[in-house]
């Protein structure tokens, strides 16, 4: 009876400190805090509704609060004041969703080295609490080439673009081959803006295209400006970060798209866990991150079955985009048959694809 004693109370001790390790893990999960700081609006339905809705999914799986603050300049004190004021109110996750913001966060990464903080479109990071993150927006752009290409009747389609840095000529590119392969004699000529958000200069420039003779239009900004422009004409357009459509409902042909939600979720729980570590994420079609919106009903069946066939093999891992052969658009081979880009030449990619009109400058 003695040894039946001293097993049940060990026993009890054991189930007192698993339910302590479990109300401790508890604890700490409740800790985990998350703030968003936007460089646009939510209401715009473009990159910082994206981050919004991805905000809000993850914070519906994980449990833990969160909170945002929009339309905050690049490069100024306003991002790193509301940075301190959101630190000093508890929250320990800080996340970051423009380009500007990547010096300013790395200086307070190391400022505040018990927060932990993630820069979306970046590439520094520290061996701590600094990493970034980025989508393959690539692979959808290329399948709403597909859809372009196969709509237009002109064979020239335009393309809205903000400024000339690897991210957004990639997208140029995909969006190109995708155009040319279904339709080979198509072109795609390029117009910048030096905006990420002016629906003013990017409707201008988006008529200008069609005056041209552009009758489908695609864009890299947040507004739907440019589509609105196409309704108005008659043409066709390919909007981008969400489903446009109700801004230009005629025009809208379909759209690549973000779901940040899957990776916010990712980086709320390593911070709940406290097995976080910085890195270099970018996460493609088989990870969630990126998609392409629905295909509007007037699209020919046969061309909405063949994109959704090429997002299976890129899924899969059957197809990558800038798989060779490929030209520059001066017809000189940069991707020979049977090779395929790698990550560190795309990130720095400076030329464009055949079949594109325009200069990176």
């Amino acid at each position: 009876m003695t040894s039946l004693r001293h097993l049940f109370s060990l026993l009890a001790v054991i189930l007192s400190f698993g339910m302590l390790a479990m109300a401790c893990s508890s604890d700490a999960g409740a800790d985990t805090k998350a703030a968003f700081i936007y460089n646009g609006r939510v209401e715009d339905l473009g990159w910082t509704y994206s981050h919004d809705q991805g905000r809000k999914a993850a914070a519906a799986e994980t449990g833990i609060e969160t909170a945002y603050v929009e339309a905050v300049p690049e490069g100024t004190v306003d991002f790193g004041n509301h940075v301190r004021d959101f630190i000093d109110q508890g929250y320990n996750v800080i996340i970051g969703t423009s380009f500007g913001y990547m010096d300013d966060m790395l200086a307070l990464a190391n400022e505040y080295p018990d927060v932990i903080f993630e820069h979306v479109s970046g590439f520094k990071q520290n061996d701590t609490n600094f990493g970034n993150t980025f989508g393959r927006m690539y692979e959808p752009r290329y399948l709403t080439g597909m859809v372009a290409g196969s709509t237009t009747e002109s064979n020239l389609l335009g393309y809205v673009a903000p400024f000339p840095i690897p991210e957004v000529i990639r997208g140029i590119n995909a969006f190109a081959l995708g155009v040319r392969s279904v339709n080979p004699d198509a072109q795609v000529e390029v117009i910048w803006t030096d905006t990420w958000l002016d629906p003013a200069v990017e409707g201008d420039l988006a008529q200008v295209l069609l005056d041209e003779g552009a009758d489908v239009i695609a864009m890299h900004q947040e507004s739907p400006a440019t589509g609105k422009k196409a309704e108005v004409a008659g043409a066709r357009w390919v909007s981008y970060n969400s489903d446009m459509s109700s801004f230009a409902p005629r025009a809208f042909l379909t759209a690549p798209v973000w779901d940040w939600g899957p990776r916010y979720v990712e980086i709320i729980e390593a911070a709940k866990t406290g097995t976080y570590e910085p890195g270099s994420y970018w996460g493609s079609m088989a990870d969630g991150v990126v998609d392409i919106a629905d295909i509007a009903a007037d699209v020919d069946a046969g061309v909405t079955a063949a994109v959704a066939d090429k997002k299976a093999a890129i899924i899969a891992g059957d197809f990558d985009v800038f798989s060779g052969p490929i030209n520059d658009q001066y017809g000189y081979l940069v991707v020979a048959a049977g090779e395929t880009m790698d990550d560190s030449s795309m990130l720095v990619m400076d030329f464009f694809v055949e079949g594109v009109i325009g200069s990176i400058g």
